[in-house]
């Protein structure tokens, strides 16, 4: 079977191409362009001349394919457009479906591929003519939150390779087999913003619009913010709060966003963040349709989320959502991921 692997230059696709050609594919590398940079904090001649040594060490070919313009034009726009309304968007989740899954399997399926692989923590199962994402081996780093919104047609054309494996196992066979980037670090933070600080990158794209900080018992002013875009709710570091009169030398968090008056509040009371229910909409569900017009699941926020159990009502392209008990700093934007045990369902954007 001809094998299209996404090489990112991370340890993990190096280990997914090196066990598919174990098994005796024809694996082809790929490395994708995303994201057009100058900027010496971007990472990717660093990851291409990765993908390439692994290419090498592995004796396969490897060929570069440049999705930036599609990047722009479908994950990142949108994710500016949501942070100007004052919502937190997820761009891997949108580079997922829309450039990892969208046009780089045509351009796979152009070269000839059966399938395209990833290194991805994920499985992919065929149950009663149905595709099923389930949850991998290694819980601690499964990744099917951020591939919640893939379809019948790409999970059919997609091999996990680690589905069952855990993360020491892959660096211990990456090491085997004298990879060079056995022992480097995982990367971090969204594809095109890498490790750097959030706020200060948007701030290169979006208008400051300052206004007021308020308490938000006693509508005291403590300071000043720069935008409202530049903030999420739960948000505690980057506030420049601290020994406020009166209050006590304890952490300040953001439980509001007043865009009516653009004023950013805050508390050092976390209970203003807990609630119990939220709706969600343009829900993605991977069977096509959700289990019934109600269910109980279990929900996830984000993307460390352990998941919290809840009851789920459809409404047409919306759903309402009820957990159990209390959540923390559900997110306008985000997404909302539900899960059936180890089968995701799907998910939605939090409204």
């Amino acid at each position: 079977m001809r094998v299209v692997v996404g090489l990112s230059g991370g340890v993990d696709s190096a280990v997914a191409a090196w066990l598919l050609k174990k098994q005796g594919h024809e694996v082809i590398g790929a490395f994708m362009r995303n994201w057009k940079s100058t900027d010496p904090e971007c990472t990717a001649p660093e990851d291409l001349a990765e993908a390439e040594r692994v290419a090498e060490k592995l004796e396969i070919p490897l060929e570069t394919v440049d999705f930036s313009d599609v990047y722009w034009q479908e994950v990142f726009e949108y994710f500016l457009e949501e942070n100007r309304a004052g919502r937190t968007p997820n761009p891997d989740i949108l580079c997922n479906s829309r450039v990892k899954f969208g046009p780089f399997l045509e351009w796979a399926q152009k070269k000839g591929a059966d399938k395209i692989a990833t290194g991805h923590y994920a499985q992919v199962e065929e149950v009663n003519g149905k595709f099923e994402l389930k949850i991998p081996t290694d819980r601690g780093k499964d990744q099917t939150y951020f591939l919640h919104r893939l379809n019948q047609t790409q999970l059919g054309m997609t091999l996990f390779p680690l589905a069952e494996m855990k993360k020491n196992e892959v660096r211990k066979i990456a090491r085997q087999a004298q990879l060079t980037n056995a022992e480097r670090k995982d990367s971090t933070g969204i594809c095109f913003i890498g490790e750097r600080n959030y706020s200060e990158f948007l701030q290169k794209y979006l208008k400051k619009s300052p206004g007021k900080i308020i308490e938000k018992t006693s509508g005291k002013v403590l300071g000043e913010h720069q935008g409202l875009a530049f903030y999420t709710l739960g948000q505690r570091r980057e506030l420049h709060i601290g020994g406020v009169k009166d209050f006590a030398e304890a952490p300040w968090f953001v439980v509001e966003k007043d865009f009516g008056r653009n004023e950013l509040v805050v508390s050092q009371d976390e209970s203003f963040l807990m609630e119990k229910n939220l709706k969600a909409k343009k829900m993605h569900w991977i069977a096509g349709d959700p289990p019934s017009e109600k269910f109980e699941a279990l929900g996830k926020i984000r993307y460390r989320d352990q998941g919290t159990p809840c009851t789920v009502r459809v409404e047409g392209e919306e759903i309402s959502v009820e957990f159990k008990t209390p959540v923390r700093a559900i997110t306008p934007g985000q997404s909302l991921v539900l899960y059936d045990q180890d089968v995701c369902l799907g998910g939605g954007e939090i409204l």
